[in-house]
């Protein structure tokens, strides 16, 4: 694209006071104003002509694999021409509205037919970043023409959950834990898997003695155990309207999926495999069980694409779709959000038909703005009311919890603050029970 500059716009405009004012002194020079503008059209297009030609102008942009929600980053927009060059280019980046771009506009100099624009990132809610369009232009050698080049390079930049925040509690209480289900001596009578017999020694638990083999060896011998590994754990994430929902100043969604990083964090380093499901009114997205520590990066890249939905959940299908995809038993660990009995029933009997080969830990968000509500002392008819419905909220939202337990769910109720300590407590409890 070519079109002209400020200074080939205030030139032509100059020109028509002038030939004007010639006109009226000597009105056979009307020619002049003519003249003017085809003196300066002359110069746009030998600008046009002269100036680096678009088709020789290459784009290349370099942008980071995922971003965080609180922190920022560089992107470089790149720019090399063959042959003329300009001695200076203009460059643009346009983003959805997931992603905010700093500055605007940015002026770099080209040397040796090569250019460099960068720019800051910074994420404005969790999702997926689209840097949808690049734009550059140069000014011909007059500056009296702009030539513009843009591209769409469509370059995805997921906008995962800032886990730093909390990442240090997750390590200081695997670090508590870490010689669980490591170090075999110190799992004696903790695991389920045989390992090895080994003399008894003074400290050993002595209801672990191999009484056979002792007699066999003509000495005490105990039987160690370690800890199984392996374990496929599964977070199913409701992202339905009532999860789309804020809990102070954030949505449920966005906790739960930080709570569920930061225990899929730990649990890829005590060895287990950790997949990720989430569903509304369909399940959208099932990443399959993944193991290591170097899978956590591409975890949240995954869970960016859970986005947030105004549609009611539908559980018979995201559930049913669950048990059919998992082929051996697995610890499903689902957050979701109570309403009343009413729309739990559908959730209730789904999760009744995973129980019968899985192991369920049902997450909820303790309401404290809610519970704030039914305890503050009424002053007036309105207060009142909003009390009795907010009391009447949590009394059903209790009736549900406790009929999960009496199904043999295991359920972890805190607030929001303090979620992820808590999931955490509950997952290395489950592992030194040996109950996955």
């Amino acid at each position: 694209m070519i079109y002209p500059t400020q200074r080939a716009v205030v030139a032509m405009a100059a020109g028509a006071p002038a030939a004007l004012a010639v006109g009226l002194v000597h009105p056979g020079w009307w020619l002049a104003a003519a003249a003017w503008t085809a003196l300066v059209g002359g110069l746009c297009l030998a600008d046009a002509v002269l100036g680096a030609a678009t088709d020789r102008a290459s784009l290349s942009l370099q942008a980071p694999g995922a971003l965080p929600t609180a922190g920022q980053a560089p992107i470089s927009v790149r720019v090399s021409f063959e042959g003329r060059a300009p001695r200076a280019v203009e460059a643009a980046v346009e983003a959805n509205p997931r992603l905010a771009t700093a500055p605007a506009r940015i002026r770099a100099p080209v040397r040796r037919g090569e250019g460099e624009a960068r720019f800051e990132l910074t994420p404005i809610r969790r999702g997926e970043g689209v840097i949808e369009r690049v734009w550059l232009r140069w000014r011909g050698p007059f500056g009296l023409v702009w030539k513009q080049v843009a591209q769409a390079p469509g370059n995805v930049i997921p906008i995962t959950p800032n886990v730093r925040a909390v990442k240090d509690e997750a390590i200081r209480l695997f670090s508590r834990e870490a010689l669980f289900g490591l170090k075999v001596q110190l799992e004696t009578g903790e695991g389920s898997e045989y390992h090895a017999l080994r003399e008894l020694v003074a400290g050993m638990d002595r209801r672990t003695i191999d009484w056979k083999q002792s007699a066999r060896h003509g000495k005490l011998l105990v039987k160690e155990f370690r800890t199984e590994r392996n374990h496929p754990i599964i977070f199913a994430i409701d992202a339905g309207r009532l999860m789309c929902e804020p809990l102070q100043g954030a949505p449920r969604l966005d906790r739960a999926i930080n709570a569920a990083l930061l225990m899929a964090f730990v649990a890829l380093k005590l060895g287990d495999r950790v997949g990720f499901f989430g569903f509304d009114s369909r399940p959208r997205l099932f990443s399959g069980a993944v193991a290591g520590a170097h899978a956590f990066p591409l975890l949240q890249r995954l869970v960016a694409r859970l986005d947030y939905s105004a549609e009611e959940t539908n559980y018979t299908l995201a559930l049913t779709q669950l048990g059919a995809a998992l082929e051996r038993r697995s610890l499903v660990v689902a957050f979701t959000d109570v309403a009343d009995t009413t729309s739990a029933e559908l959730m209730v009997e789904n999760v009744g038909r995973l129980l019968r080969r899985h192991l369920v830990l049902f997450v909820v968000f303790r309401d404290e703005e809610l519970e704030a509500i039914a305890r503050r002392e009424p002053a007036d008819p309105e207060a009142v009311s909003r009390a009795v419905t907010a009391e009447a909220l949590l009394r059903e939202r209790e009736l549900v919890i406790a009929r999960l337990v009496r199904m043999g769910v295991l359920v972890v109720d805190a607030p929001a603050a303090s979620m992820s300590s808590a999931l955490l407590s509950a997952y290395i409890d489950l592992k030194r029970r040996d109950l996955l």
